[in-house]
């Protein structure tokens, strides 16, 4: 019985595994979940305590966001811009967007600085806004 153990491991071909596609594809799920997650973390790059609302809508990348945080401080997807240079920057992106623009504001922030921000986002174009809200805590507390 050992003589036909032998013989069928001498005949038969050895198998082999190449491991490169599966290296290969392991690399693109790794960069594409790198690319996903960067994506989504710009929309909440500022620690803002927005207010909480009963319904939400999910924020479109393609959104250009304007957030201004509690100290009346201005920026423009995540990226501190000047309330004076704020239009000029945001017209492209206003048109691109078609006319939408997020806006984000503390709860506790400046009010007289989100109006000031809201009336330069309608000069740069922006006819519609969609503000940025939590939603309301799952135990029913009130905010």
């Amino acid at each position: 019985m050992s003589a036909r153990r032998r013989r069928m491991r001498d005949g038969g071909e050895t198998v082999t595994f190449d491991f490169a596609p599966m290296v290969d594809i392991v690399l693109l799920l790794l960069i594409f979940f790198f690319l996903t997650s960067s994506l989504g973390a710009r929309q909440t790059a500022l620690p803002l305590d927005l207010p909480r609302a009963s319904s939400a809508v999910k924020e479109s990348p393609a959104l250009p966001i304007v957030s201004v945080d509690p100290a009346g401080k201005v920026y423009l997807n995540g990226e501190a811009t000047p309330l004076t240079s704020l239009g000029a920057r945001l017209r492209p992106l206003a048109q691109a967007s078609g006319g939408v623009v997020g806006l984000r504001a503390d709860e506790k922030g400046q009010y007289g600085t989100v109006v000031e921000v809201m009336d330069e986002i309608r000069r740069a174009g922006g006819t519609r806004l969609a503000l940025g809200t939590r939603l309301p805590a799952a135990s029913g507390a009130t905010p």
